[in-house]
């Protein structure tokens, strides 16, 4: 009997060739919302941002993510029957059932009138939930994809949400609306993903952030089908939460990385964080320094305890409060010394170092976007280091995700040569130009879904761009017996 040796090939190196996106025109000025609200304009201007996107009454999630699957495709292209996986990440989806295949069936429509060809029948098709993460998961799947069955394929990954909140509550300045898509394939354009260092975590944490379907129940429509998504949250809980999950992604990556965690993040490019607001990027930022200064060496220890003198707190059960992950609970801070050396170290020279300015002016104007706020800082970064001429190729930068529930993802992501080409192509700060402000009664109406007026593609909506045409009837058609109802149709504003 004979044997053969057998010899298996590594994955090909796969990361990211291009990124598009789409923000609803629809804008609310956070300085305006402060004189209609009595809220104080300086704290929230630097706690949460100057403005945030608002989805027209016939947009939602679904036609975001395809006007930026056919912008990306367009700018980029891109030819579309080598697309064999279109991963969509979202929590704003408005069916239980289909889920990318409707963003597939969108884009084939715009891509058939502007004469091109479809995406390719084999095209995998899977939609990916786990609240503000479900767009990293879907760019790991998609990685995972191409590294595999996908080989010789290329991948769509799109992450597109509406975020809302009731009127009165604290998530209500943090609101914001919008979709990224992004190309992976094997030897990127851009970014290649390290996904052998990458930091993941999960955790069940059920009073943090919900959007239960009983919250439906006794609310009307809008004439296209759409309800409130007003999520439930426990905001102060909801904080510790995630810098509980983005710690222990974090303690999984610097047990991986091959230098002490502080020099290794001190090198980054850049570190991009899921920012549902400015202060809790910050945050979560400034933590992860301190966790890697307790799980360094001897110089490391000797720096965490001079930040530690400075704000007071005892630095060996500081230690031990950032390297062991302690239980929360809703009504305590599971951080509390961690806490108290972060509003210290906030004012130091170290933490202006260590922040990330690219992209940031930008992600300020959009909100919250949920799955697509990561991605969006990580395009409107990568635009503005191309613009400013930023030498990067060989440069790493650290993406942190984050989805409460609780789930967190640390990846690091390296430039490739020649990424500023398509870096140029991305077109975030154009779409920030095209805008419609609103005052604080349309900001009502269209909040509270009376507003319908303001439906048509001509207020709005971009002239590329999917909006719903109309709802599928309540009654199973008498000649056809066709059942749609609730069915969404779209139409493409060309």
């Amino acid at each position: 009997m004979s044997s053969t040796s057998q010899t298996t090939s590594a994955p090909p190196t796969v990361g990211i060739s291009a990124f598009a996106n789409y923000l609803p025109a629809y804008r609310v000025s956070l300085d305006s919302w402060c004189d209609w609200t009595g809220e104080q304009w300086d704290k929230i201007r630097h706690v949460v941002g100057s403005s945030f996107r608002m989805v027209a009454a016939n947009e939602n999630a679904n036609t975001m993510a395809a006007t930026a699957v056919l912008r990306l495709i367009r700018q980029n292209n891109i030819d579309p029957t080598r697309i064999r996986f279109l991963g969509l990440g979202t929590e704003s989806s408005t069916d239980n059932a289909a889920g990318a295949v409707v963003v597939k069936g969108m884009v084939n429509d715009g891509l058939a009138k502007h004469g091109l060809p479809p995406l390719h029948r084999a095209c995998e098709v899977p939609e990916f939930k786990h609240a503000c993460l479900g767009g990293i998961y879907a760019m790991k799947a998609a990685a995972r994809f191409l590294a595999f069955d996908g080989q010789n394929h290329q991948a769509i990954v799109v992450s597109s949400d509406v975020a809302e909140y009731q009127r009165g509550s604290s998530g209500e300045p943090t609101q914001g609306a919008g979709a990224v898509a992004m190309l992976l394939e094997a030897n990127p354009k851009m970014l290649s993903l390290q996904l052998q260092l990458a930091g993941s975590s999960s955790d069940y944490r059920g009073v943090d952030f919900r959007k239960p379907i009983s919250r439906f129940a006794a609310q009307q429509a809008n004439a296209f089908g759409q309800l409130n998504d007003f999520p439930v949250f426990n905001g102060k809980y909801s904080t510790s939460c995630y810098i509980d999950e983005v710690l222990a992604a974090m303690r999984e990556l610097f047990l991986k990385v091959e230098e002490q965690p502080s020099k290794f993040l001190r090198r980054m490019a850049g570190v991009f964080l899921h920012r549902p607001y400015q202060r809790m990027a910050e945050t979560g930022l400034i933590m992860s320094y301190l966790l890697a200064l307790a799980m360094g060496g001897a110089d490391d220890q000797q720096e965490l305890a001079t930040y530690a003198a400075q704000a007071g707190v005892d630095p060996a059960p500081l230690t031990q409060e950032l390297t062991t992950g302690p239980l929360i609970a809703p009504d305590q801070d599971p951080y509390p010394l961690a806490s108290q050396a972060a509003r210290s170290f906030r004012s130091s020279n170290q933490f202006a170092e260590l922040q990330t300015s690219l992209g940031v002016a930008a992600m300020q104007e959009v909100g919250n976007l949920y799955t697509a706020s990561l991605p969006a800082w990580l395009a409107a970064g990568l635009e503005q280091a191309a613009q400013d001429g930023l030498n990067l190729a060989g440069q790493q930068i650290l993406t942190i995700g984050y989805g409460s529930g609780d789930a967190a993802e640390a990846i690091p992501l390296e430039f490739v040569p020649g990424w500023e080409a398509a870096a140029q192509r991305i077109g975030f700060a154009a779409s920030l130009t095209a805008s419609v402000e609103l005052t604080e009664a349309e900001y009502i109406n269209l909040h509270t879904g009376a507003d319908n007026a303001k439906t048509l593609p001509a207020s709005g909506i971009a002239s590329d761009a999917f909006y719903i045409e109309r709802i599928g009837g309540n009654n199973p058609d008498a000649k056809t017996n066709i059942d749609d109802q609730g069915v969404e149709y779209y139409a493409l504003n060309s």
